[in-house]
């Protein structure tokens, strides 16, 4: 084992420390046991090593057989027991210099006998030892490489052949060998990068072809030459911001070379040929770094930089290849938006809202249409009121400038205002802040309505105060001469109509009850709208919001007066009374509550609250209907007695602790009088349905009748005539002979219009309760009767509509008198034949033609009578159309 140490440190010593220009370096052969336990140091002795001129010292050391290692001592041990015949592996030598230098190390068996001397020297029976080529050597060939011989050939006269790679497979032919002689030869050039190495076999053949020594493994190694540029691979494109930091890493670059790696041939030195004051690249990594922080993609977006590659570490012997990198500068915000002008001005008139005034123009030199290059604007002085909007065109990234609220040239005729320029994203890599610039907006004077002032009038005002009470002034001034003479005031929205305005002095007063209760009133607040009118028609609107307080003028009032009260055994029980009341405090909550005057003794109180009390049994009470009087006043005192209607029942069942009572108990509250009246309503829907059968089903007869000239005349009977029986007083005011013009009833008239006809007109429209009615007129001869008017329940009392009516009815029945003698003897003035002719007649327009065509005097004698327009009525008709159309079908 000592030895075995020895040998290795001798092997290390002399091949690690040889200089790279001029090492020579030549195989270890050792001879070993055919079984190596784990562990097993191997080594010879130093004299069978031949190193030349090495100098360099070793760093590193690498087997290529996983089955052995190298201690950094350089000691070649077997990592795990294995059994060989022959063995032939590499070790990989790292110098300081970082060159690369391989040492085969050849491993043969020896005998048993002798594996006790570890490492004692035995003759070999073949030489020379392994060797190499050189790429690509020039001619002439073949030339002569080594010459082997076996030991056999002492005792034999031998011959000898090869085979294998290079000699009888690919390529072919390549060695060839002297059998007599053993001369090895190579017959033409090799390519390294196609064929790094060869392995074949050499046997040894006495004259009677006997196999005379065990074949000798051959290999030759092919030496690289450098013979082969360094070429680029990857990606050459890449992107860095500008502004970046120096010393940013933009991207590496990377190339290869085909020669053998991990030597002077493959290492590879990087040099830019431009851009070197923007960016540095390392020599043997290729990595790409910014040497400045002062990128600008606005000076140049893409850098072209010319990058050479050059082998033998840069040398100048070395073979190199150039290629082109592009660098994309990509674009951040260093830029703000300038303005074009100094100062800007613009001019809009007064009042305009919601008009664009100006565009101002703004440059950018960062990426068009890019969140650095994108403006926003803002009104940064002078829009203190909001008068002002900003906007930016999409298009052309010009700053617009809006005036949503009108401008006064009365208060300010001139308004400063200064603009600020910004993008949507902040400025970065740059000292430069936003940008501003003064402008200067000229406002236009116009003749203007009034104005309030101020523009919302608050009053306070107590509810239910009398009517005709002036509850305050809202007067508004002309902004030109800044007085109010020559305006008139009028309403403009008033919902519960409480409020009056006085024309000429802008007054308000009461003109009716103001009820803070009221759904029109909201938080205590009601509001109305007045609009003020100047002597040129123009107007001027403001706001009144009456803050409405609150008085004591409701009482509290039981929200159930009909309660059911659960009886179970002979336990007294109770139930919970809430009251309310719509005042607020303290004109309301907490109520008193207290049994009537009147009460039986049977019911007492307990558990109060603010707003409820519990009624509880006094005594035990059977089922029943009780009526118990309670007091209910609020906290001022202010109340009255109000009765309960508590029913006791018995309780069935329980629901959630609570007693209900069964069904009958609930269903007997309908009562005998409920029950009647179901009774009676069933009755009179059946006695409608048979007046409506009765009617439909109605035949039309022919009644003659004699007028005092002896003439003939006819009238049909009809079951639609009208108006009937139902006007009898002032349902329907019909005056003839004049039309009703009484102060502010006047506005409500509408225009009759002369409709001319033989048989007579009527058209009226009405509202009962309160409305509007439409005018008729009737004419029947030379005599015009009109009647037309307007009434209102809300604005006129009672007493005037029933005069009216009074001697309206009595005039209307006249006039029907008259005009019924005039047409009987209009129709005696004429043959028998009369009755059957359909004259011409003159209507006023009433719209499109009726689908039940003509409705002339005679047109119900000339042919049968058609029912096809009950078609074209509309749905809420169609039932009963139909029933009429089958009754009179049935009758004739």
């Amino acid at each position: 084992m000592y030895e075995g140490m020895l040998f290795a440190l001798c092997l290390l010593t002399l091949v690690l420390f040889q200089s790279t220009a001029s090492c020579e370096l030549r195989p270890v052969l050792a001879q070993v046991p055919k079984r190596l336990p784990a562990g097993y140091v191997i080594a010879e002795g130093k004299e069978e090593l031949t190193l030349k001129g090495c100098a360099a010292k070793p760093v590193a050391f690498t087997s290529s057989d996983p089955d052995f290692t190298v201690n950094t001592d350089g000691t070649i041990i077997t990592v795990r027991g294995l059994e060989i015949t022959t063995k032939q592996f590499s070790v990989l030598v790292q110098d300081e210099n970082r060159s690369d230098w391989k040492v085969d190390i050849i491993l043969s068996c020896k005998d048993e006998k002798s594996s006790s001397v570890a490492h004692k020297r035995t003759k070999r029976r073949w030489r020379p030892l392994p060797f190499s080529i050189i790429e690509n050597d020039s001619p002439p060939f073949p030339k002569e490489l080594e010459m082997i011989s076996s030991d056999s050939s002492v005792n034999y006269t031998v011959y000898y052949q090869i085979s294998g790679q290079g000699v009888t497979t690919d390529p072919k032919e390549l060695f060839i060998l002297n059998k007599n002689t053993g001369m090895l030869s190579v017959t033409r050039a090799v390519d390294r990068e196609q064929y790094p190495q060869f392995n074949f076999i050499a046997r040894v053949f006495d004259v009677s072809g006997r196999e005379t020594d065990a074949f000798l493994p051959i290999t030759v190694n092919v030496e690289d030459k450098n013979d082969n540029a360094p070429e680029f691979i990857g990606s050459r494109f890449f992107t860095v911001e500008e502004r970046c930091r120096a010393g940013t890493v933009i991207g590496q670059v990377n190339a290869t070379d085909k020669d053998q790696a991990k030597t002077p041939h493959t290492l590879i030195k990087f040099t830019l040929h431009n851009a070197t004051d923007m960016f540095s690249i390392d020599p043997f990594t290729g990595v790409i770094t910014a040497k400045t922080n002062t990128l600008d993609r606005e000076a140049q977006d893409k850098v072209y930089v010319e990058i050479e590659i050059r082998d033998m570490g840069g040398a100048s012997s070395g073979l190199f290849s150039r290629g082109t990198v592009v660098i994309t500068l990509t674009d951040v915000n260093d830029n703000p938006p300038t303005f074009k002008e100094k100062l800007y001005k613009a001019k809009v008139q007064e009042n305009q809202e919601n008009v664009l005034v100006t565009r101002i123009p703004v440059e950018d030199k960062d990426l068009v249409n890019t969140s650095n290059w994108k403006a926003l604007f803002e009104v940064t002085k002078g829009n203190e009121s909001g008068n002002f909007r900003m906007e930016t065109d999409p298009k052309t990234n010009e700053g617009l400038l809006y005036v949503i609220k009108g401008l006064d040239f009365e208060k300010t005729p001139l308004v400063k205002l200064e603009i600020t320029a910004r993008n949507e994203v902040p400025l970065v890599g740059t000292d430069t802040k936003w940008l501003s610039v003064p402008l200067e907006l000229s406002v236009g004077d116009e003749d203007e309505g009034p104005e309030f002032n101020p523009a919302i009038l608050y009053l306070k005002v107590k509810e239910n105060v009398a009517n005709g009470t002036i509850i305050g002034t809202y007067k508004a001034l002309d902004p030109e001469n800044k007085n109010s003479n020559g305006i008139k005031y009028y309403k403009m929205t008033d919902p519960g109509n409480w409020i009056t305005v006085v024309e000429n002095t802008g007054e308000l007063k009461t003109a009716n009850t103001i009820d803070r209760e009221s759904p029109l009133v909201h938080k205590d607040m009601y509001n109305i709208t007045i609009r003020a009118v100047d002597e040129s028609k123009k107007t001027g609107k403001g706001m009144v919001i009456i803050q409405i307080e609150d008085v004591n003028d409701n009482m509290p009032v039981i929200l159930d007066p009909d309660l059911i009260m659960c009886s179970k055994d002979d336990m007294l029980s109770s139930v919970l009374v809430e009251a309310v009341d719509l005042d607020q405090r303290p004109y309301s909550t907490p109520f008193i509550f207290e049994l009537g005057a009147d009460h039986d003794g049977k019911w007492k109180m307990k558990d109060a609250t603010e707003s409820s009390v519990v009624l509880e049994q006094a005594v035990a009470l059977p089922t029943g209907l009780y009526s118990v009087p309670l007091l209910v006043k609020d906290l001022q005192g202010f109340g009255k007695e109000q009765t309960v209607n508590v029913r006791v029942c018995t309780c069935e069942r329980e629901e959630n602790g609570v007693g209900i009572c069964g069904a009958r108990s609930a269903s007997s509250s309908l009562g005998s009088l409920g029950i009647l009246a179901l009774v009676l309503s069933g009755l009179l829907l059946l006695l409608l349905s048979l007046l409506l059968i009765f009617i439909c089903s109605t035949k039309r007869d022919k009644l003659y009748i004699s007028d005092d000239t002896g003439t003939g005349g006819m009238l049909l009977k009809s079951n639609t005539e009208a108006p009937g029986e139902e006007v009898k007083d002032g349902a329907l005011l019909m005056i003839p002979g004049t039309e009703v013009v009484d102060g502010s009833l006047q506005s409500g008239l509408m225009e009759s219009k002369n409709v001319t006809s033989a048989s007579g007109r009527y058209g009226q429209q009405f509202f009962q309760g309160g409305g509007v009615y439409n005018t008729t007129t009737q004419e029947f001869g030379t005599e015009k009767f009109y009647s037309s008017g307007r009434y209102d329940n809300n604005l006129y009392g009672n007493n005037t509509l029933q005069k009216l009516s009074n001697r309206s009815a009595l005039d209307t029945w006249k006039t029907n008198g008259r005009y019924l003698d005039r047409k009987l003897a209009y129709f005696g003035d004429k043959e028998e034949g009369r009755y059957a002719d359909d004259l011409l007649k003159t209507y006023g327009h009433e719209g499109m033609g009726s689908p039940a065509g003509s409705v002339g005097c005679c047109s119900n004698l000339g042919e049968q009578e058609s029912v096809d327009f009950l078609n074209t009525l509309g749905p809420k008709f169609k039932p009963l159309a139909d029933v009429c159309y089958t009754t009179n079908r049935t009758g004739n």
